[in-house]
């Protein structure tokens, strides 16, 4: 096999594999645009679910719903079922945070005070 020849075929070689790297990443990043669309549509969802309990929907918040969840339902038969697992610890409670301590307070790794 002549020089040529073998430049030909890693030539080659490197374009498979830059092809094979560019549909991978073509569909990360589709994965990533339907994570997101569908991130939206469940927000929008929530908000409308959430003025429906605190008494501030409007007439439209109802048909606003049921299109969402068609909506939500449409991207799952094309994109396979969303996660419903929660993302953010936003309604989880914390332990409260500790006071930092008062002014006056002696701080035992300090030397004792002088008696004068």
């Amino acid at each position: 096999m002549g020089l040529l020849d073998k430049v030909k075929a890693t030539a080659a070689t490197a374009t498979e594999a830059a092809k094979d790297a560019a549909a991978k990443g073509q569909a990360k990043l589709d994965e990533v645009q339907a994570k997101k669309a569908a991130d939206g549509m469940l927000r929008d969802l929530g908000a409308a679910f959430y003025a429906t309990k605190t008494g501030r929907s409007t007439p439209d918040t109802e048909p606003e719903i049921e299109r969402l969840v068609a909506a939500l339902q449409a991207h799952e038969g094309q994109h396979g079922q969303i996660t419903l697992a929660p993302e953010s610890s936003a309604g989880t409670p914390t332990a409260a945070p500790t006071p930092p301590p008062s002014p006056g307070a002696a701080d035992p790794s300090a030397p004792p005070p002088s008696g004068t």
